[in-house]
């Protein structure tokens, strides 16, 4: 039987928060970009990485490390759960099983569930899955949920993606700096489709 994904589905798998119906979907990438994984040993030998400028120092990464692509989507998951307490979840959280359901349905019917959705893109991030994920979505859910997306990548983040659904949707983009400064632009966001469906400007979807 395949699952039917529901607010209430989403809100019982996660755990309780003060705004527990205030749903929020944060779609980014779970891997981070690996250079180690893509340059030959010799190629990597010919590369003094203590001389690259920061941003690109950040591109290597020990097998060992802890994902930190995934670990950044935590955090601010965290983040906004606590202040304001809203419902924020990840994917992952609800874990239905992408054989009884696939994974770009999951995401549309996870965005059709949602108060709000942020597609997240750290310069570290394995981004392009998102890019796919972003035009299921779009395609399906522009009409009627335009105005509770929002994309927001780093600063040094430059996407072809980005700029044409900016252009083409008019979809909302934003940039951040730093990861504080990432969190406050979804407290806004939210605070900002809450703000709308109270003075009735977007539906309540309870």
């Amino acid at each position: 039987m395949t699952v039917e994904i529901t607010r209430d589905l989403i809100a019982e798998r996660v755990r309780k928060v003060k705004y527990d119906r205030f749903i929020f979907y944060l779609i980014g990438s779970y891997k981070s970009f690996n250079l180690n994984y893509v340059l030959s040993d010799e190629q990597r030998r010919e590369i003094d990485i203590e001389d690259l400028p920061g941003p690109l120092r950040r591109l290597f990464r020990s097998k060992d490390d802890i994902d930190e692509a995934q670990a950044l989507l935590r955090r601010v998951q965290g983040e906004l759960r606590v202040d304001p307490g809203i419902n924020a979840f990840l994917a992952l959280d609800v874990d239905v099983d992408i054989n009884e359901v696939d994974a770009a349905t999951q995401s549309i019917a996870y965005t059709q569930c949602s108060n709000a959705t942020a597609f997240i893109l750290p310069f570290l991030g394995h981004n392009f899955g998102i890019g796919e994920e972003a035009s299921s979505i779009l395609e399906a859910l522009l009409e009627t949920h335009g105005d509770r997306l929002l994309f927001v990548h780093e600063a040094t983040v430059t996407s072809a993606m980005i700029r044409s659904a900016a252009k083409r949707w008019d979809l909302s983009v934003e940039t951040y700096e730093t990861e504080a400064e990432l969190v406050d632009t979804l407290r806004l966001f939210a605070g900002s489709i809450m703000h709308q469906e109270r003075r009735g400007e977007l539906d309540r979807l309870d």
